[in-house]
């Protein structure tokens, strides 16, 4: 192999391994793009009241998620203390463009049946539903501060409107009169 060879083949391996390193940093994510819809098993389920935004609920599942809680269990050795990944391919919780697109039930079914395709392990035998729900609260607190989940409308909404309706659409009251027969 002669100089220019070495040098070109040099130069085209280190293009190379840039371009994935990039995409395994999160450099290269690109768009936000939904995930898939939850399984019916996970459709209906969804962030106990009172748990968003809760001081005691994010406290406990902070325990949960930096592993003080559970030595088996330590999602910021993959996804950093602060939701910043620490390992390739660790979804960036601080990133809210993307993370508004999943809805609290799409997250409790990763979180519990893991990622395929991914380094993302299954969590359910290790964790309570609890458990799950209160680490999904703090992680929350990345990228959505201030938000929680309202299934109602499918939506992220500032804290303490989730399942309020707007005065036009909210029920007069009582039962529409029947007509007699």
């Amino acid at each position: 192999m002669n100089e220019f060879q070495t040098v070109k083949s040099l130069l085209v391996s280190g293009i190379a391994a840039m371009g994935l390193l990039m995409s395994a940093c999160g450099g290269g994510e690109g768009p936000p793009q939904p995930p898939p819809p939850a399984p019916p098993e996970y459709a209906d389920k969804h962030m106990p009241a009172g748990y968003w935004n809760n001081p005691e609920i994010l406290e406990e599942g902070k325990a949960i998620f930096t592993g003080q809680q559970n030595i088996d269990v330590n999602c910021a050795s993959c996804h950093g203390k602060d939701g910043k990944p620490v390992k390739a391919g660790a979804r960036d919780f601080r990133r809210t463009e993307q993370m508004q697109l999943y809805s609290d039930s799409v997250w409790f079914w990763r979180v519990s049946e893991g990622v395929s395709g991914t380094k993302m392990k299954a969590w359910k035998s290790k964790l309570s539903e609890d458990a799950i729900w209160k680490v999904i609260a703090y992680e929350a607190t990345f990228g959505l501060k201030g938000k929680e989940y309202d299934a109602t409308k499918g939506q992220w909404v500032a804290a303490g409107t989730a399942g309020s309706a707007p005065a036009a659409d909210a029920p007069s009251g009582g039962e529409p009169e029947k007509a007699a027969e």
